[in-house]
């Protein structure tokens, strides 16, 4: 494993959530990884500004923010908060310097069967949201996430989705994330992977891996690359295809990884993604 293998490879930080960010950006700059994708709850923690200024003087690059979103509240204050919130996102990711912001779209209100009118709610804010983020340098990736997850935290379950809400904007405010996890079982996929590449629009590619059985907290149940069926040098391809030569961001939710030394993961990390990915 040399530099030039690990060169677009990028740790989400979520990944080894157990290492405080100082450690975090310690064992990259070790290991000579070179991005990072950071999240906001830890990152206010430890202080947007102090944050920006430990992984400038690194010489970390944040490849994104994580996350935005939640934006299909039908209520006008719960809408006004998320909007808020959204806007106080956007100037974290800028202070950090990385140009993307990641947004999880949000679930159905309780009580609510209403996938449209949600759908619809999320373009309404974006009309407010990509403007905003574009004045400050930030693109807001759309993430579709696995349908499973359609009621309570996504609406937006698949690439075609994801771009019918980015293309009502230009490229450079709204776009989508593309994660191996969340859309490797979808056919159609690859040629929406095409279509977001043509209008620019891949924001950020993420991997994770695809493992079953399915832990209990399901949320927590992305795999180590190479440990499932996903098969990650063919979205590789695919994302290249379409013209993304941007950061690969290796993102894991997992228990298992996460009660263990959090230097060892990020090394098996880096090894799997030139393992599995690279080579």
């Amino acid at each position: 494993m040399n530099d030039e293998d690990l060169s677009r490879f990028s740790i989400n930080q979520m990944t080894v959530r157990q290492l405080p960010l100082p450690e975090l950006v310690e064992a990259c700059r070790d290991l000579g990884v070179g991005g990072v994708g950071l999240w906001r709850e830890p990152v206010q923690r430890y202080g947007v500004e102090a944050a920006a200024k430990l992984v400038r003087d690194a010489g970390l690059t944040v490849t994104t923010l994580c996350r935005g979103g939640f934006l299909t509240a039908t209520d006008p204050v719960e809408r006004a908060e998320a909007l808020g919130d959204n806007h106080a996102a956007i100037d974290e990711a800028a202070a950090l310097g990385t140009d993307t912001l990641v947004l999880v779209s949000g679930g159905l209100p309780a009580g609510s069967k209403d996938l449209h009118g949600a759908r619809e709610r999320i373009a309404d804010a974006l009309a407010v949201l990509g403007p905003y983020a574009a004045e400050r340098g930030v693109r807001l990736a759309i993430e579709p996430l696995h349908p499973m997850y359609a009621a309570d935290r996504c609406v937006v379950s698949t690439l075609a989705q994801a771009l019918d809400l980015a293309e009502r904007f230009p490229a450079h405010q709204v776009g989508v994330t593309v994660d191996t996890y969340h859309i490797w079982w979808d056919d159609r996929a690859p040629e929406q992977i095409a279509r977001a590449g043509a209008g620019g629009r891949i924001h950020t590619f993420q991997l994770a891996d695809w493992t079953t059985p399915l832990p209990a907290g399901v949320l927590n149940g992305r795999g180590q690359i190479g440990d499932g069926a996903v098969d990650m040098r063919e979205w590789k391809r695919y994302v290249e295809a379409a013209g993304y030569t941007g950061p690969i961001e290796v993102e894991l939710f997992n228990e298992e990884l996460w009660a263990r030394d959090g230097r060892e993961v990020l090394a098996e990390t880096a090894r799997r993604f030139v393992e599995h990915v690279i080579r």
